[in-house]
C-alpha cells in the first residue's frame, strides 16, 4: 500500500485506509473481519470515533485490531460538546479503553461548535505529554476555522483536517486543501463515495475499462491525486475492502484525470458540509 508523509508527522501513512463511520449498523461478525482485512491488505490507517454507535464501534475496532496494534496508525475523535479540558481527557480515556490499547496515533476534534478551541487543543497537548496520543488534529474544519486553529497553537501542531470528499462534493479543493498544503497539514477524506449514492457515470466507467480497474478504484485514485490527501472509505465487507485496496495499483494518466473532472465539475464554493 501506498504510503505519503503526513502532515507534520514523521513517517509516513497509508493513502488508503479503512472507515468505520455507521458501522454499528453492519453485521459486527462481518465488520470486524473486514477491518482485519484492511489491515491484511496494507490498509492500516484505521479511523473511528466515540461518535459511531455511541461507542459501539470503537468497542467493535477494539476486537478487530486485538494483537495488531503496532501496525496501525489509529485515529478517533472527541464529540465537541465533550471537548472541555478535562471532558477531552475523560473522553479520550473512554476510547482508549473501547479500543482495547493504551494510545491513539491521532486524536481528532470531531467538528466545532461555542466551546473554546484553546481548552480543547490544551487537553490534547496535556495527552500528547503523557503518551496517550501521538498527534492530534480537527475535523470538518473550513479554512476560517483552521485559520482560527492556528492561531490559537501556532504552525506544526495540527497535523490534519478529516473532511467530506468525494466526485459530487469536491468544494474543499477551493480553499481548504489550498490551506492544508500552505501549513503542512494533512487533509483526510472521509466517504469518498458519497454515504452510498456512488454516481453511475459513463465517464467512470471507461477510465474503469480502459485502464482495467473498478469505477471506485479510480474515484479513489482521482480524490487521492495531491499529495497532501488520503482517503479512509468504509466497509464491512471483506470482498469489498480488496477491491479497494486494490486502488493502491492503479496510476490515472492525464486523460483520465481530465475525463473525470469533466464529468465530475468542481462546483463554486459554498462552505463545507459535514456530519
Amino acid at each position: 500500500m501506498r504510503k505519503r508523509k503526513f502532515g507534520p508527522l514523521s513517517g509516513e501513512v497509508p493513502v488508503i485506509g479503512i472507515g468505520t463511520w455507521k458501522m454499528e449498523h453492519d453485521d459486527s461478525k462481518a465488520a470486524i473481519a473486514a477491518i482485519r482485512r484492511a489491515i491484511d491488505d496494507g490498509m492500516t490507517h484505521v479511523d473511528t470515533a466515540e461518535m459511531y454507535g455511541s461507542g459501539q464501534v470503537e468497542t467493535m475496532v477494539g476486537e478487530a485490531i486485538a494483537g495488531l496494534r503496532d501496525e496501525l496508525f489509529l485515529v478517533s475523535k472527541v464529540l465537541p460538546r465533550n471537548a472541555t479540558y478535562e471532558g477531552t481527557l475523560a473522553a479520550c480515556e473512554a476510547s482508549l479503553k473501547r479500543l482495547r490499547t493504551d494510545r491513539l496515533d491521532l486524536y481528532l476534534l470531531h467538528w466545532r461548535e461555542k466551546l473554546p478551541l484553546f481548552e480543547t487543543f490544551r487537553a490534547f497537548e496535556q495527552l500528547r505529554a503523557q503518551g496517550k496520543i501521538r498527534a492530534w488534529g480537527v475535523s470538518n474544519f473550513d479554512d476560517n476555522d483552521l485559520a482560527d486553529a492556528l492561531g490559537e497553537v501556532g504552525s506544526g501542531k495540527i497535523a490534519c483536517n478529516q473532511v467530506l470528499y468525494h466526485l459530487k462534493d469536491r468544494t474543499i479543493e477551493h480553499r481548504v486543501i489550498p490551506w492544508c498544503e500552505k501549513h503542512g497539514v494533512a487533509v483526510v477524506g472521509y466517504s469518498p463515495f458519497g454515504s452510498g449514492d456512488f454516481p453511475k457515470a459513463k465517464a467512470l466507467d471507461d477510465v474503469a475499462k480502459r485502464l482495467g480497474a473498478t469505477p471506485r478504484q479510480v474515484a479513489l485514485q482521482f480524490l487521492t491525486r495531491s499529495a497532501s490527501v488520503f482517503a479512509i472509505p468504509k466497509s464491512a465487507n471483506s470482498a469489498h475492502v480488496n477491491e479497494l485496496a486494490g486502488a493502491d495499483l492503479l496510476e490515472l494518466d492525464d486523460n483520465a484525470i481530465a475525463a473525470i473532472e469533466a464529468a465530475f465539475p468542481l462546483a463554486p464554493w459554498h462552505g463545507l458540509s459535514s456530519i
